[in-house]
């Protein structure tokens, strides 16, 4: 039985071949076993590449083709790789299901084209960064709040070949939601050691980051305060 109703189906097809340019490929890593959401996450992505011609699935085993695995730094599945002929370090781990399907369909977007929309300023950050940037983006499929940290995380990957950004779905994953204390979604974790709660902002999301790697100045922390009262703060959490 399909996943999309057939008028999603026609207004998904008439947007993407609006909005897409390059080619995206989904390289999508499973196994029979062990996996409680492969199954129907494999036959959501069946369908998202049905949509466009220029759209491409591949569909990899965890074991049976480490090589593939290694090679994209995927180590839990199921595990959802878009790129073009880059590999801009978007990753979904998980299903992209409910809310996060969003994330997936405007991801799938921003790879096609390159050039996701930020500001002059996050982009003359982002150019700062000279170390490499790992960021995990805890959610739940019924979080409404979550699309926005997840869509926000994997532009910032797009837009600098330093970070790698993941959605991990927390409840898939409950061994490393417990690692990181994630008691509400969206929660963005920095490099292994810096969390920052809820759908934060743009500037504050790469506040955080510049400031986990010593990056940010006084006078960026000050204005920061100014703004948002505090780098600490952040969005809505569920």
């Amino acid at each position: 039985m399909p996943l999309l109703g057939e008028k999603d189906r026609r207004f998904l097809q008439a947007h993407l071949a609006k909005a897409m340019e390059k080619p995206v490929k989904l390289l999508f890593f499973t196994q029979t076993i062990a996996c409680q959401f492969c199954r129907e996450t494999e036959e959501l992505l069946r369908e998202v590449s049905s949509l466009s011609d220029k759209i491409g699935l591949e569909v990899y085993n965890l074991i049976t083709d480490a090589e593939m695995a290694e090679r994209y730094g995927v180590d839990k599945i199921p595990a959802t790789v878009v790129m073009s002929d880059q590999d801009y370090g978007v990753r979904f781990y998980g299903i992209p299901s409910g809310y996060e399907f969003t994330s997936l369909i405007e991801d799938i977007v921003d790879v096609s084209r390159g050039a996701p929309e930020l500001s002059a300023e996050t982009r003359q950050a982002l150019a700062r960064i000279q170390q490499d940037v790992h960021l995990q983006v805890f959610v739940t499929p019924t979080c409404p709040y979550c699309p926005d940290a997840v869509h926000l995380a994997h532009s910032l990957a797009i837009a600098s070949e330093r970070i790698k950004a993941d959605m991990v779905e927390a409840v898939e994953f409950p061994q490393l939601a417990i690692k990181y204390g994630v008691q509400g979604v969206p929660k963005t974790v920095i490099n292994e050691s810096v969390a920052v709660e809820g759908a934060a902002p743009e500037p504050l999301l790469v506040a955080r980051i510049l400031d986990a790697l010593g990056l940010l100045t006084e006078e960026e922390r000050r204005t920061l305060q100014q703004r948002f009262g505090s780098t600490e703060e952040a969005g809505a959490t569920e």
